[in-house]
C-alpha cells in the first residue's frame, strides 16, 4: 500500500484492532495492579515508637505513593488514547496523519498504535 492511498483496508484494519485489543487488556491489568498497590500503602499504617525513623518513613511513603499516581495518570491516558484509536478504526479514519493527510506507515502503527501523526508531522512539530 502506498502513501497515495487515503484509508487501510478492513483487514488491515482489524489487525491494527487486535493489537490495540491486546495492548488494551495490558495496560488495564497494569492499571488495576497500580491502584491496588495504592489501596494496600494506604492500608498498612503501623504505629512505630521511633519518631525519627518514622518521618524518614512517611516522607519515602509519600514520594512512592506519589510516583504510583503519577505512573496511574499516565497509564488511564495511555488507555484513553488507545479506546480513541479503536473509535478511529471504526469510523475508518485510522492510520491517517492528521498533520500531513497522507498513511502512517503501518511499520510505526504496530510501534505505536494509537498515533495520530506520521514521523515527517512528528519531526515538523518539533522545529
Amino acid at each position: 500500500m502506498n502513501d497515495d492511498n487515503i484509508r487501510y483496508s478492513r483487514e488491515d484494519l482489524n489487525e491494527f484492532d487486535q493489537i490495540i485489543q491486546e495492548k488494551l487488556t495490558a495496560a488495564r491489568k497494569e492499571l488495576s495492579f497500580i491502584k491496588e498497590t495504592l489501596n494496600r500503602s494506604n492500608d498498612t499504617g503501623t504505629d512505630t515508637t521511633a519518631s525519627s525513623a518514622k518521618v524518614l518513613e512517611d516522607g519515602a511513603e509519600t514520594a512512592e505513593k506519589e510516583s504510583m499516581n503519577q505512573l496511574a495518570s499516565r497509564q488511564m491516558k495511555f488507555i484513553q488514547q488507545l479506546e480513541n484509536a479503536q473509535v478511529r478504526i471504526k469510523n475508518g479514519t485510522y492510520g491517517v496523519c492528521i498533520g500531513t493527510g497522507k498513511l502512517i506507515p503501518k511499520e510505526r502503527l504496530r510501534a505505536v498504535p494509537h498515533t495520530q501523526h506520521s514521523i515527517e508531522a512528528k519531526m515538523a512539530r518539533r522545529d
